[in-house]
């Protein structure tokens, strides 16, 4: 699974540096290609010249040499990894990896780093629940970054608790887990909707909502990074997936034909957009301008596409759907589950703050057909992805 992989480990001051020998170990012997950064105070706990021996590659923790001047670069070292491991990870390290602090070199690839990044924290227990660790443990986790949970035990310190970096064989399989995730939907086909429609009153005016697209983005590229090829249907939005086939649409019947046009090639259909219920019956072919009257416009409704693509579910096809209410969601997300044919829904509600429409972060509740499956708290859209593709690839087996 880790043959060929390249593997960036990032050494923190730390008594369980000695672990990370360890560690360096199983991954060459796994296959990997491994470098080391260490930050200045790591080398107090074990030198540089036994991790350059087990990765069989130069140690870097000095941006430049001070004799010859050669430059280490930050930002190739970034872009030559396939992942990033920082293990052990310092309270210091995380609380600057949290505000961007940029001091060493460590931090600056940590900053310019375009791989994943997992962190293996290490410290006293008292250190690690202390409240300013668990901050900075929850913002840098919203970035995006895999925590690998501590585990509790015997400490340096000789108290019991949890604070002792994961064992080397743990982080391996962390890694292993991690790389056969990238490739649970190679070769699946994948149709998301996403983002607003808008009906229009007039050239310039239109009915719409809120809608972003940032959580239908989120989901396209986990599907990406997990080899599926990814259609992507998207109302007016600012934000589009990378390496992905995009298809632009206004209105609800544009998005419905376009969907129906690709409906039979794909596997996975995610119903993402939030789509207008309602269109005018007739719209101005000119702005409409104000006369001093009122102005009433007739509505009448736009087709469900989750429920006409529904009538179309062969054996095989998987749906999920998504649910944003303002009361009695659980209620609701119920009913539509059942009547649009939908093996997944998720719910959103208005009532959780940092949840719904233009926020970078989500809280959902994950339905399938018998009870919940999942009830997450506040975390970033791009986690909140990965928690969705997670029930879905549980389900497709």
């Amino acid at each position: 699974m880790l043959s060929d992989k390249k593997i960036l480990v990032a050494v923190c001051g730390s008594i369980a540096a000695f672990k990370t020998a360890f560690f360096i170990r199983l991954l060459k012997k796994s296959g990997a290609e491994v470098k080391v950064i260490m930050t200045e105070s790591a080398s107090d706990f074990i030198t540089p010249l036994t991790l350059a021996t087990l990765s069989k590659n130069p140690v870097y923790a000095d941006f430049f040499d001070k004799k010859t001047g050669k430059w280490t670069s930050h930002v190739e070292l970034g872009l030559w990894a396939d992942i990033m491991v920082i293990a052990p990870a310092s309270a210091n390290t995380l609380a600057k990896m949290a505000t961007g602090t940029c001091d060493n070199l460590l931090l600056a690839t940590y900053l310019s780093a375009r791989c994943p990044v997992m962190v293996a924290p290490a410290m006293d227990l008292d250190m690690f629940s202390h409240p300013s660790t668990q901050h900075n443990l929850k913002i840098i986790q919203s970035f995006g970054n895999i925590l690998i949970e501590p585990e509790e035990g015997e400490l340096a310190s000789g108290l019991e608790g949890k604070g002792r970096m994961a064992e080397p064989e743990s982080l391996l399989l962390h890694l292993e887990d991690f790389f056969k995730k990238k490739t649970s939907f190679k070769g699946k086909k994948v149709l998301i909707t996403s983002g607003p429609t808008q009906e229009p009153i007039d050239p310039i005016r239109f009915i719409g909502n809120h809608s972003t697209g940032k959580m239908g983005k989120a989901i396209a590229e986990s599907f990406v990074r997990k080899g599926a090829t990814v259609h992507f249907v998207t109302g007016p939005v600012s934000v589009f997936p990378s390496n992905t086939n995009i298809y632009k649409v206004k209105s609800a019947r544009e998005m419905l034909n376009k969907v129906e046009s690709l409906y039979d090639q794909c596997d996975i259909v995610i119903f993402t957009a939030a789509v207008a219920d309602y269109r005018p019956k007739n719209s101005f072919t000119e702005k409409k301008k104000r006369d001093g009257d009122n102005l009433s416009v007739e509505l009448v409704e736009n087709p469900d596409i989750a429920v006409t693509i529904g009538q179309k579910k062969t054996e095989g096809k998987l749906h999920v759907g998504f649910a944003l209410e303002t009361h009695n969601g659980l209620d609701f997300a119920k009913m539509k589950l059942k009547n649009k044919k939908f093996d997944l829904i998720i719910l959103n509600q208005t009532s959780d703050d940092g949840a719904g429409f233009g926020h970078d972060t989500n809280k959902v509740t994950i339905l399938d057909k018998d009870n919940i499956v999942l009830e997450s708290e506040l975390k970033s859209k791009e986690l909140i992805a990965e928690d969705i593709l997670d029930q879905i690839q549980m389900i497709s087996k």
